[in-house]
């Protein structure tokens, strides 16, 4: 039986998820990294399927799922957020066919830039997105620290904060700082973080002067985190690094764009290790990277 492509259904997801651990951990391990990828229900999948079903697909053959694609859209930027087929069934062409449908997706969206965050080793997926004309931008690290080792470095300044609610106003405000650093809303996005139960999102304020928002979730991880202004961007890492620390996680960690100088130097200083290195790759040049630090390859 041919392969067959077809758009996602929530029934899917959780096999997909299945699917795309098993792609990160073969990919990872083959390149010396180690499994680094754990099944989760896939909840953000679903809101993207519930907010825009034309950008999840499925690759099929005989009934058994070999790859899934899953894209948003965000104002006027698409976002690849995962494309794996399984590793027994790569190299059958079913990575092309699955990206004409997310390419078909970005182009009836009306988005004039398409973005993705992959694995910088992954150098076969690279020449793919490079000729449907996406290009190497700068480097996205994975950085991690255990609670201990990070709990007792914890030293500079720091900024107030208080709970992100799902107001009017604050809504307004988080969708301008997005704008401000990435050059789109991303409101639909920040309600999803609001009312996941496992993530706190947090203001951030300089006395009364608000600076900007983070989000910290049940395992420690920081992001996505945002800020108005780039001399913030140390103290606000700082001040998520905290909140993560005392979240009761084992570990703390986060994704740091090689863009932004403060948040790398920040990570270092305080013992964060790099763990593995990615890349960011988009049709144009876009965004201020020294102000904002992805939640992760997915959910950007």
């Amino acid at each position: 039986m041919p392969v067959v492509c077809r758009p996602a259904r929530a029934q899917d997801l959780e096999f997909a998820d299945t699917l795309v651990v098993s792609s990160i951990n073969d990919l990872t391990e083959r390149h010396g990294f180690g499994p680094m990828a754990v099944s989760s229900p896939p909840r953000f999948q679903l809101f993207s399927l519930e907010d825009d079903a034309d950008g999840l697909w499925v690759a099929e053959e005989d009934g058994r799922i070999l790859g899934f694609a899953w894209s948003w859209v965000c104002g006027d930027m698409w976002f690849l957020a995962q494309l794996f087929v399984s590793p027994d069934h790569q190299g059958r062409s079913v990575g092309n066919e699955l990206i004409k449908r997310t390419l078909e997706h970005a182009r009836t969206s009306g988005a004039s830039n398409r973005v993705l965050i992959t694995f910088s080793f992954n150098t076969v997926s690279q020449g793919l997105y490079i000729r449907h004309g996406l290009l190497p931008r700068f480097p996205i690290y994975s950085v991690s620290a255990s609670r201990e080792h990070l709990i007792g470095r914890l030293q500079g300044p720091q900024f107030d904060f208080t709970p992100i609610e799902e107001e009017v106003s604050s809504l307004r405000r988080l969708a301008q700082a997005d704008k401000l650093v990435l050059g789109v809303s991303r409101e639909k996005h920040h309600r999803y973080l609001i009312n996941d139960i496992r993530t706190r999102g947090f203001n951030l304020y300089d006395g009364s002067d608000w600076m900007g928002y983070a989000y910290v979730d049940a395992g420690g991880h920081i992001g996505p985190l945002a800020v108005t202004e780039s001399r913030a961007v140390a103290p606000a890492l700082r001040t998520a690094m905290r909140l993560a620390a005392e979240s009761g996680s084992s570990r703390v960690s986060a994704f740091l764009p090689g863009a932004s100088e403060a948040a790398l130097n920040t990570a270092m200083e305080h013992g964060m290790r790099i763990k593995l290195p990615m890349l960011l790759m988009s049709s144009r040049e876009f965004g201020n990277w020294v102000q904002y630090l992805p939640r992760n390859p997915g959910f950007m």
